[in-house]
């Protein structure tokens, strides 16, 4: 039996983690559906979050690694990968180290400029109407 090749038309497939910025764009319009409305009012509600959970966190209490957590998925979830990044490093500082130690209070700060960085983005997104 002979093979039969067919030609195939291929697309690359979008990155894992860009770093092309503290938000990917693209990322989050696909998540959106290309909901220009719904992108806005994602961005507004991811801003609003990070900041109560950065500062709850900032005592890390015990239940930082849960709050880590929770920052990592919503971060993933538009695109602010850089976030989830050091969202997950806090995590595992706080897993290897059992309580707040040293390697955690530094995975804090490292998730502190993220989240600046992602909220500096987003403002001048919605600054852009």
């Amino acid at each position: 039996m002979p093979l039969h090749l067919e030609r195939i038309n291929w697309m690359s497939s979008p990155p894992l983690a860009p770093d092309d910025g503290p938000i990917d764009f693209e990322h989050l319009s696909r998540m959106t559906l290309g909901d220009p409305a719904l992108e806005r009012e994602v961005l507004t509600m991811f801003a609003t979050q990070s900041a109560k959970l950065l500062d709850r966190l900032a005592a890390l209490p015990p239940e930082a690694g849960a709050l880590a957590h929770t920052l990592k998925g919503s971060a993933r979830a538009i695109g602010a990968f850089a976030v989830a990044e050091a969202a997950a490093g806090l995590e595992t500082a706080l897993a290897q180290a059992g309580d707040a130690g040293p390697g955690a209070e530094a995975a804090l700060d490292g998730l502190r400029d993220a989240v600046a960085a992602a909220q500096g983005a987003i403002e001048a997104f919605l600054r852009r109407g």
